[in-house]
């Protein structure tokens, strides 16, 4: 087990519940009816239980075995079927047209970008969220390579097309509004 594992597994030992993302709860008028969707690095799995609960076949990955227990028995006592497995997303990506629904929060890996694209079946969409480097507060990594720089969603997925795209930085009244990350649906076209 590495240290980096060691360090998820002991922070979701202590972790209790978890929301959904905005960019999910804002947006699930978006997801479709049916489908396959994929929660990449999903911790205790609150954005898996909202695709399970939209009746979705669901998949759940994140590294830590901690995560992966809790959300199992979370996902059964919301008496939905949720695929959780402990899965390094990074030495074992999705694989070619595989999901209809991607969903990223607070996890970057820069170099994952074009096998999550391939991954989206056409029309397939993905849903990001995490941190920007551009902040108001003290929330999230002070690591600046764990956060987004300004417009960097839009590059990293450049082959997808933007439907949803949110990132306020510092504009007008920063004690409002959606702060400190972006956001971004978009969707695989054919080619």
């Amino acid at each position: 087990m590495s240290s980096h594992t060691d360090k998820w597994d002991a922070r979701y030992r202590q972790a209790r519940e978890s929301s959904p993302a905005q960019v999910l709860l804002d947006n699930r008028h978006l997801l479709p009816a049916s489908g396959t969707a994929l929660d990449v690095a999903c911790g205790l799995g609150a954005n898996a239980l909202l695709l399970a609960e939209h009746s979705l076949i669901t998949h759940a990955w994140d590294s830590s075995s901690i995560a992966i227990d809790k959300l199992r028995e979370r996902a059964q006592a919301h008496g939905v079927s949720v695929e959780a497995a402990v899965r390094d997303v990074v030495t074992h990506p999705p694989g070619p047209e595989s999901f209809d629904i991607i969903v990223v929060t607070r996890f970057l890996e820069r170099g994952l970008a074009p096998q999550l694209t391939q991954a989206l079946r056409v029309d397939g969409l993905l849903f990001y969220q995490t941190f920007t480097r551009t902040r108001v507060s003290d929330v999230g990594p002070n690591n600046p390579d764990y956060r987004l720089a300004d417009g960097e969603l839009l590059v990293m997925f450049s082959a997808l097309e933007v439907l949803v795209y949110r990132e306020e930085g510092k504009v007008g009244d920063i004690s409002r509004g959606f702060r400190d990350e972006a956001m971004m649906v978009a969707r695989k076209r054919a080619s």
